[in-house]
C-alpha cells in the first residue's frame, strides 16, 4: 500500500492556467463546434490550425510540451488540471495541440530521442509545425490488443533498414509529417525484437491505402490502413536502442492512457451539465424531470462516477510525478475513466431523452466516440487480465 501522503495541491501558476483554458475553451472553442470543417474523419487541418493560433493568442497553446520549445513541461497532476480543463470540448484538445496522438508522441520524443532527433522532429511537433502518427497497431494476426504479434518487420540491409508490414487504425496518418514506427527486427542480433523507427510520411514507399470509417471523429486526420512497402531508412532512424521498442514504448503508454483519462474526464462534466440544465427546464408530469427520482439519481450517479474518475486520475498522476511506473495504476485508471466516464455519457444522453439522439446538443457525440474510449489503448478485457495477473503473481504490484 502506498503511504498516505498523497498532495494533490497545484502550483498557483498551474491552477491559474487551467482556469485560463478552461475560459478559452467554453468562451473561444465551442463556438466551433458547429463548424463544417469538422468532419466525419475528424477535424480538418485547417481547422486545426485556426484553433492552434487562437490558442497561441490565448497564451494557452502546448502547456505540456517541453520548456524549450514555448511550452511549459507540466508535471501529471499539472496535466491533470489543464486536459481536464480543455477536454470539456472535443475540440479543446485540438486546440491546444494536447490531443492523441501528438501529445504522446511529444512525451515519447522528449524521453527517448536523441539531440539530432529532437530538433528535426520533436521541435517542429512541439510547436505545432507539423502533426504525427504512432504505427503500432496491426490487422490480423498482426498485434493488436497482443504486442507480441508484430508482424512488421524491419531488416538491416548495409547501413540502412528496410521495413515492410501494413498497420491500421493508425490515428492521426493523414496529413502526419513523420510515423513512429514499431517493427521486429533481423540482421542486428536483436532477432525478432520489437524496436521503433522515425520515418517521414512524404517517403513514396509509405502509402496509405484507406481511411477508416469508426464510431468517434475527433482525431485529426481520423484513423487510416498504413502500408509499408521496402520503406528504407538510415542507422540514424532509429528511436531510442535496437530491441527496445516495446520498453520505449511504455515511457509513451502508461502516461498516455491516463491523458486520454484527464481529457474525456473533461467531457464527461460538460456532459453532466448539460444534462443538469435540461433536467432543470424541462418538465414532464406536472414538475421539473430533475425533480423525479428517476433523473435525480442518475445525476448522482454521474456526479459519484466523474468524482471517483478525478481522484483514481489524479492518485496515478501523482505517482508518476514521483517516477514511478504506475503500470498497475494506469491500467486500472484506464479501466475506471472508461468505463466510468461512458456510463456518464450514456447517463446524460438518456436524461436527454429524444433531444440526446441528435446533434442539437454535443451530447450524442461525445456518447460515440467514448465508446471507442473503452478499446483504445487496451480494451477494459486486457487490463483486467493483466491487473489480474500481476495480482496472482506479485500481490497486485
Amino acid at each position: 500500500m502506498h503511504q498516505l501522503d498523497m498532495n494533490f495541491s497545484l502550483p498557483p501558476r498551474v491552477s491559474e492556467l487551467a482556469d485560463r483554458v478552461k475560459a478559452f475553451v467554453k468562451d473561444t472553442v465551442v463556438p466551433f463546434e458547429k463548424d463544417k470543417r469538422w468532419t466525419s474523419h475528424g477535424p480538418t487541418d485547417d481547422l486545426r490550425r485556426e484553433l492552434n493560433a487562437l490558442a497561441r493568442q490565448a497564451g494557452v497553446f502546448a502547456p505540456h510540451a517541453p520548456t524549450e520549445y514555448g511550452g511549459q513541461h507540466l508535471s501529471h497532476i499539472g496535466r491533470a488540471a489543464v486536459f481536464t480543463a480543455a477536454g470539456y470540448s472535443m475540440l479543446g484538445p485540438v486546440a491546444l495541440h494536447c490531443a492523441a496522438p501528438d501529445e504522446g508522441n511529444i512525451h515519447l520524443l522528449d524521453v527517448v530521442a536523441r539531440p539530432d532527433q529532437r530538433g528535426r522532429y520533436l521541435k517542429p511537433l512541439a510547436t505545432g509545425e507539423v502533426r504525427s502518427c504512432f504505427c503500432m497497431t496491426e490487422p490480423a494476426p498482426g498485434a493488436g490488443s497482443d504486442p507480441g504479434q508484430l508482424q512488421t518487420t524491419a531488416r538491416r540491409d548495409g547501413n540502412d533498414w528496410v521495413i515492410d508490414g501494413e498497420k491500421w487504425l493508425i490515428t492521426g496518418a493523414e496529413g502526419a509529417a513523420f510515423a513512429i514506427i514499431m517493427a521486429k527486427t533481423s540482421g542486428a542480433g536483436m532477432e525478432g525484437a520489437a524496436t521503433m523507427f522515425l520515418a517521414d510520411m512524404s517517403d513514396p514507399a509509405i502509402r496509405i491505402e484507406r481511411t477508416l470509417d469508426t464510431i468517434d471523429s475527433s482525431f485529426v486526420g481520423g484513423h487510416a490502413v498504413v502500408r509499408f512497402n521496402g520503406l528504407r531508412v538510415p542507422a540514424d532512424a532509429v528511436l531510442g536502442e535496437i530491441g527496445q521498442g516495446f520498453r520505449h514504448a511504455q515511457v509513451r503508454l502508461a502516461p498516455a492512457r491516463l491523458t486520454h483519462c484527464m481529457r474525456w474526464l473533461g467531457a464527461a462534466i460538460r456532459a453532466q451539465e448539460i444534462a443538469t440544465e435540461f433536467a432543470r427546464r424541462r418538465t414532464a408530469f406536472g414538475k421539473p424531470l430533475g425533480e423525479h427520482e428517476g433523473v435525480s439519481f442518475m445525476l448522482a450517479d454521474n456526479a459519484m462516477d466523474i468524482h471517483q474518475a478525478q481522484l483514481t486520475i489524479w492518485h496515478t498522476a501523482w505517482l508518476l510525478d514521483k517516477g514511478e511506473r504506475a503500470s498497475t495504476e494506469s491500467s486500472m485508471a484506464k479501466v475506471i475513466c472508461s468505463e466510468a466516464i461512458a456510463r456518464v455519457a450514456d447517463r446524460s444522453l438518456q436524461i436527454l431523452g429524444g433531444l440526446g439522439t441528435t446533434r442539437d446538443t454535443v451530447v450524442e457525440r461525445f456518447y460515440r466516440d467514448i465508446r471507442a474510449f473503452r478499446i483504445y489503448d487496451g480494451p477494459s478485457e486486457v487490463h483486467r487480465w493483466a491487473i489480474g495477473r500481476r495480482i496472482v503473481t506479485h500481490g497486485g504490484r
